[in-house]
């Protein structure tokens, strides 16, 4: 697969499209213009002005890089949540195994170096992508590189998540599913009633779902001294089921004066909650000291709720300028409390755990955006942004003779965090052939926290001067080059920084507790981007890229050994460590073939491949890579639409090789193979109803993983083995 795709998207870059698409300077419109040729005339050039620029238009005439994807992605494989909509994006990758989601990432790096906005907007602390249904999603942006008017925390790149507008949808839509794994379904129902009386619009979107899941685990851990003594050898096996609940509401308000000022507001509420049960399995077949447990049970509840209030006014002032004031709201709420009894093989209680956690998250926010064309093809823009976030948690670890768990066990965390930015930004088309992007952002961060051991202290600032260029080749309308001068970078979270000590069981060097360092800095990065574009008919483009990022004061997780009121832990801190460097090659094909091939059926072709390379300087190769980034990626999708019936049946495959990381010159860290494959079908009994019958993961392989650590003459190895399952569903969709 990955060597295929390369192959033809280099084929595909001397083939010429049907038609051409160009864009009228006059309303920055696309129009589309054909020129007929007679035996004796030439019929006179027409010119045909559309409505709005198409996904491909927008992506074709922005001067920084970005990449549109509609309702037509969105509903292509009927998926459940946005997790899966995003893994076939052309350089994403999704941590966890297969089926069931995790943190977002771009060009194959780890978590937080991917900045992923709701519009335009970060999300609360605690947010999850995979929670949100793509029913309420408009669109979704890709932009590889940095932009002033957004934050530049995007090393890897920005996603952002646009909910649903109003003057999209006209008619009211139902949308009802089922999904079935290993005998557990998970019902959903979504609603869209948009409308509009006089100058007042609205949309109303909402959706409520049963999601009941069911896991397992095997983990073998060996403990070797270096003259071969096996001093711990143990089989864990892990189970666990559960049922959630989730509802999401999304309206959008919009309201138009009568001297042109439009106000939107468009609040997002979200509420999950979840009971589940698990079970552990321990077998020692070697070992001088006794297991901390036989067997282990564990009941969980969790449940949280997210408000997020996101509006702005839009005010027209003379010579086409426009205000544009930004300004959002944000509460959440995240409850959680566990009890797990440990008992040996005779069914003797030997310790009762009760953990309960508390957190409560309050922002608000406010910014601003002035724009003024400054002659043709000029626009200049600044503004700025306010943020003000306060976190309050309450962690309590008791065991069955009520002893705390951890020194701050029981005592009120708070932490509070400032951001003030201001940017301006130069968008010019210096000729019909040339445009260039200038921008220039300064953000600085301020973090302190409260708690019975002291108070912490964080503060950073980071100035990021930004350059995009495009250059459409003369003589040849199709094709551009694109490049990119940036400054970018990955600040500490909040958990990072303060986070309150959180206990492993079964503590180990694979397993160790994770606490917060106080003293982090932001990794800063200077990033170059270059790519290639041809563009194909209406819809498609072939497109070769490159990138290379060098990054200071990496931040990664450092493993010790400490003694403890519990006696000695392994303990993972993060710290700053020097400098890292990665680089990679990204190429993309999509198209329609019939474009391409005379009567060819109508088949849409999607596909990308993603090459990438990383070193970290001061520890040992060969595989001192990024920590979990991915060597490789590649997505291949087909889609076919049948002309004899109304169905169209496609599906999608996802590849990621093992990663193999040296993370420390005592750690090596393995992550097995992901391949994903998604099939539908679709089948339409009118304009107005459809019916969508998916299976996603149906290859369900098992997701192996291994953890290595060398310290203190000890050899610790942690060989974990997860199944994974297939999903089925359907899902009806009409309009009324």
């Amino acid at each position: 697969m990955n060597q295929l795709t390369p192959f033809a998207c280099a084929a595909l870059l001397g083939l010429a499209g049907t038609a051409l698409a160009q864009t009228d300077p006059a309303t920055d419109k696309p129009t589309t213009t054909t020129t007929v040729k007679g035996a004796d005339q030439v019929v006179p050039q027409v010119t045909i002005t559309g409505g709005r620029q198409t996904e491909m238009d927008v992506r074709r005439n922005s001067t920084a890089a970005k990449q549109i994807y509609g309702r037509e992605e969105l509903d292509r494989n009927g998926d459940s949540n946005l997790g899966d909509v995003l893994k076939r994006l052309p350089g994403v990758t999704i941590g966890g195994r297969p089926g069931r989601g995790g943190d977002v990432r771009m060009r194959g790096l780890g978590s937080g170096y991917t900045q992923v906005l709701v519009n335009g907007e970060r999300p609360p602390a605690g947010f999850s992508m995979e929670s949100i249904s793509p029913d309420q999603v408009e669109r979704i942006e890709v932009m590889r590189g940095p932009v002033a008017e957004h934050s530049t925390r995007a090393i890897a790149g920005t996603i952002n998540v646009v909910l649903r507008e109003d003057y999209v949808q006209r008619d009211n839509q139902l949308k009802v599913s089922d999904s079935l794994e290993s005998g557990r379904h998970s019902p959903e129902l979504s609603i869209t009633v948009p409308g509009k009386s006089g100058a007042f619009g609205y949309s109303l979107n909402g959706s409520i779902r049963q999601n009941r899941q069911h896991d397992e685990g095997r983990t073998h851990n060996v403990d070797t001294r270096d003259d071969g003594t096996v001093t711990k050898d143990q089989q864990v096996t892990d189970e666990s089921s559960g049922t959630g609940k989730a509802i999401h509401l999304a309206p959008r308000l919009s309201y138009k004066f009568d001297n042109g000022d439009t106000i939107n507001f468009q609040p997002f509420l979200m509420y999950n909650t979840r009971d589940s049960g698990s079970s552990s399995t321990l077998v020692q077949a070697a070992g001088s000291a006794a297991p901390e447990y036989n067997f282990a049970e564990q009941q969980s509840h969790n449940d949280s709720t997210f408000l997020r209030g996101f509006g702005n006014w839009l005010h027209k002032m003379d010579g086409n300028a426009k205000l544009d004031v930004k300004f959002g709201f944000g509460a959440g709420k995240m409850d959680s409390d566990s009890l797990r009894n440990q008992y040996d093989t005779a069914g003797t209680l030997l310790d009762r755990f009760t953990d309960t956690d508390q957190t409560r998250d309050r922002s608000v926010n406010m910014g601003g955006k002035y724009t003024r064309p400054l002659g043709a093809g000029h626009l200049l823009a600044a503004g700025w942004d306010l943020e003000a976030s306060h976190r309050e948690q309450t962690r309590v670890s008791l065991d069955k003779n009520g002893n705390a768990q951890f020194a701050d066990s029981g005592d009120n965390l708070t932490a509070d965090t400032r951001r003030v930015a201001l940017f301006a930004q130069d968008e010019w088309d210096v000729t019909p052939q040339f445009g260039m992007y200038v921008g220039l952002r300064w953000e600085g961060i301020r973090t302190t926290s409260e708690r019975s051991s002291g108070s912490v202290k964080n503060t950073s600032s980071v100035f990021s001067p930004l350059l995009h260029g495009v250059w459409r080749i003369p003589g040849s309308e199709k094709d551009q080059l694109r490049a990119s001068l940036t400054k970018s970078y990955k600040s500490p979270n909040v958990q990072d920084l303060i986070a309150a000590p959180f206990l492993s069981r079964l503590n180990s060097a694979t397993r160790p507790d994770r606490s917060g360092n106080p003293d982090l800095k932001p990794e800063l990065a200077t990033g170059l981007d270059l790519a290639y574009e041809h563009y194909i008919g209406r819809s498609g483009i072939v497109s070769a890229g490159g990138f290379i990022r060098d990054i200071d004061n990496l931040i990664r997780r450092q493993l010790t050994l400490r003694d403890t009121e519990l006696g000695p832990r392994w303990l993972s801190t993060p710290e700053n460590i020097g400098h890292a460097r990665t680089s990679g090659i990204e190429l993309e094909a999509k198209f329609k073939l019939n474009e391409l091939i005379t009567d060819a059926p109508d088949i849409d072709v999607r596909s990308n491949y993603s090459r990438f390379w990383s070193r970290v300087d001061g520890i040992p190769g060969p595989d001192n890579r990024l920590d979990q980034q991915a060597k490789q990626t590649a997505n291949l999708g087909l889609d076919y639409r049948l002309k004899v019936v109304p169905l169209t049946v496609g599906g999608s495959y996802n590849w990621t090789p093992r990663i193999r990381t040296q993370t420390s010159t005592e750690q090596v860290v393995e992550t097995g193979q992901k391949r994903a494959l998604d099939v539908y079908a679709l089948w339409k009994f009118d304009a107005r109803t459809q019916l969508r019958i998916a299976a996603s993961n149906a290859l369900a392989e098992d997701a192996p993983g291994s953890n290595l650590v060398y310290a203190n003459g000890l050899t610790s190895r942690a060989d974990t083995v997860n199944p994974t399952f297939v999903v089925w569903s359907a899902r009806l969709e009409t309009k009324f």
